[in-house]
């Protein structure tokens, strides 16, 4: 597998507006996309941290550099005070609990 984690540095009185923006997609419609996860840190409420896993390196790239992709980032990024620090990589080691009583 493989993906990114990205640092999000979100504009002032923009996170509701992110969050639906994030929301409103079908990411699971995008060839090889298998999960994300956006953390919101503890030290600051509009320092985020966003994790997107892909089946392989080559599904990243196409959605990467897909017009799609492209619109999308585009919108994102009005709502961002910078760019997104990205930090692509292989996924070596995931571990999921299993979960009781959910």
């Amino acid at each position: 597998m493989y993906g990114s984690v990205a640092k999000l540095q979100v504009k002032s009185g923009m996170f509701d507006a992110l969050q639906e923006w994030g929301s409103s997609g079908e990411p699971s419609a995008i060839p090889g996309y298998i999960s994300q996860y956006v953390f919101q840190t503890d030290a600051d409420s509009n320092v985020l941290y966003l994790v997107i896993i892909f089946a392989d390196k080559a599904s990243y790239e196409a959605n990467a550099h897909s017009p799609l992709q492209g619109e999308r980032y585009a919108e994102m990024r009005t709502m961002l005070d910078a760019d997104p620090e990205w930090h692509d990589g292989e996924l070596i080691y995931s571990h999921q609990a299993v979960a009781h009583g959910l």
